[in-house]
């Protein structure tokens, strides 16, 4: 029989497989257990129906289906869709994966004209065609997320004005740099996040409906019409790659890894910063926890959890690798492992930009306790060093005058800017740059943290922010 015997079809919602023909008897209960995959890819519902559409109106153009074979076919995907929004489609034991469950519906709604949905094509090349649609759609989505995260900064920065904190290296207090500064840093690696997504989204944005199981097919279709059907940029030129191809679900988890690796940075410092012993900011009470025993807390799950959930955003895509790494062509069933890294990478990203998004606007800063930290007199030192440069004395031997200053302070041998006052090579116009918010005012080189070169900066993000809210059409 063929594949598309409406005996056959009508069969499938009795408990047959897709494949039943080829064997004796049915599948054992345990190889159908280990196998099962629609508890996590029916999230692909729209894109299977939205593919399967584009597939009957291509089949109807070549006249592998009639114009009323096609409106019944497309009718019945319709009404499936319809279930599927709306919660009433009903599964039965059957339905491996969320393809077994659309066409058995579809047959059942159809009849005969059914059998026909699954000519000329795989499952092969339907889920292949079903990852990138839902990838397409996704990644927009995160990418967009992950831009009103940077909008909220800006807006933080901007609020911040001359407020300046203690620039961190090793996590040792380094020199002052302005809050918005810090902020928009967080923001600039945010949009390399948003650019990678994007570059990924136009890399995916191939069809491949029409590659069959792995050879293409004898049948007249219409891969090129049915990629433009389904909005993708270009079609596959190579059936074999084309249904084995999963580098852009590893771009992808790679992309959503490395976000959550920024979104853990963010997530570290808030630890800190709301800490009673650093004493920056308060979390607002609708984006903190308590605890059940110690009345007096207040924790930032939130960050702490973005820190946590990175390490398995990096699991995923260390999962995934491992998977693909040693697949010969064409498609192998370990390529079932593909969907949920990816699926849980995009929820927990998603989660985690909507939280930080929240927890960042809501936030209170505390200018004063970051100004204390930052004013701390050693943050001065290498602007000394820099005063001796300037009058001819090599840097090295500037770095070594200051740090023994630095060292005699240390040991309670006097303040720094006394120390530097006294001494005959810096003197008082030296020990000047020692003092409340000295240092930050002293940054002005392009991109530097202080406020001469703020509005500069604040001007490119901007631009930057309009570009990618065109590219996200926002």
């Amino acid at each position: 029989m063929s594949e598309h015997d409406p005996d056959i079809d009508h069969e499938r919602s009795d408990g047959k497989t897709l494949w039943h023909g080829r064997f004796a008897g049915g599948p054992a209960e345990a190889l159908m257990a280990y196998t099962v995959s629609l508890p996590f890819d029916q999230a692909m519902w729209r894109d299977d129906i939205d593919g399967s559409m584009a597939h009957v109106r291509g089949m109807a153009r070549v006249g592998l289906l009639t114009g009323a074979e096609r409106d019944a076919i497309l009718t019945a995907l319709e009404s499936v869709a319809t279930e599927m929004a709306s919660g009433s489609f009903e599964f039965v034991e059957s339905d491996e994966d969320i393809h077994t469950a659309v066409e058995r519906r579809v047959t059942e709604l159809a009849g005969p004209a059914g059998g026909k949905l699954h000519t000329a094509r795989s499952r092969n090349d339907q889920v292949a065609t079903d990852l990138r649609l839902w990838c397409k759609r996704e990644l927009l989505e995160v990418a967009r997320g992950i831009h009103g995260l940077q909008l909220v900064l800006l807006t933080r920065a901007l609020d911040a004005g001359t407020t300046y904190l203690p620039g961190y290296t090793h996590l040792q207090r380094a020199q002052p740099v302005l809050l918005a500064h810090h902020l928009l840093a967080h923001g600039w690696a945010l949009a390399r996040d948003v650019d990678r997504l994007l570059a990924t989204r136009t890399r995916l944005d191939v069809s491949p409906l029409g590659a069959g199981a792995l050879a293409g097919s004898s049948l007249p279709i219409d891969p090129v019409g049915t990629a433009e059907d389904l909005g993708f940029a270009g079609v596959f030129d190579n059936s074999l790659d084309a249904v084995s191809d999963r580098d852009f679900v590893a771009e992808a988890v790679f992309d959503l890894a490395l976000v959550g690796i920024h979104l853990s940075r963010i997530g570290e410092e808030w630890v800190l910063w709301t800490s009673g012993e650093f004493g920056f900011a308060r979390l607002d009470d609708g984006y903190a926890t308590g605890s059940s025993m110690l009345p007096q807390k207040k924790n930032p799950d939130i960050a702490e959890l973005a820190r946590g959930k990175s390490g398995r955003l990096i699991g995923n895509l260390t999962g995934l690798l491992a998977t693909l790494k040693g697949l010969p062509l064409a498609y192998n069933r370990d390529l079932q492992e593909d969907k949920e890294p990816l699926f849980d990478s995009v929820e927990q990203v998603t989660l985690a930009v909507a939280a930080l998004t929240g927890m960042i606007a809501t936030a209170t800063f505390f200018p004063e306790a970051m100004q204390a930290a930052a004013d701390e007199e050693t943050t001065a030192a290498t602007d000394l060093a820099e005063y001796l440069v300037r009058a001819g004395v090599p840097f090295r031997d500037a770095h070594a005058i200051v740090g023994a200053h630095v060292r005699a302070t240390l040991a309670g041998q006097g303040s720094l800017r006394d120390l530097v006052a006294a001494d005959p090579s810096l003197g008082p116009e030296a020990a000047a740059l020692v003092g409340p918010g000295v240092g930050v005012s002293m940054r002005s080189s392009r991109g530097a943290a202080g406020p001469a070169a703020m509005p500069v900066q604040v001007e490119s993000y901007r631009a930057m922010m309009d570009r990618d809210a065109e590219r996200l059409g926002l």
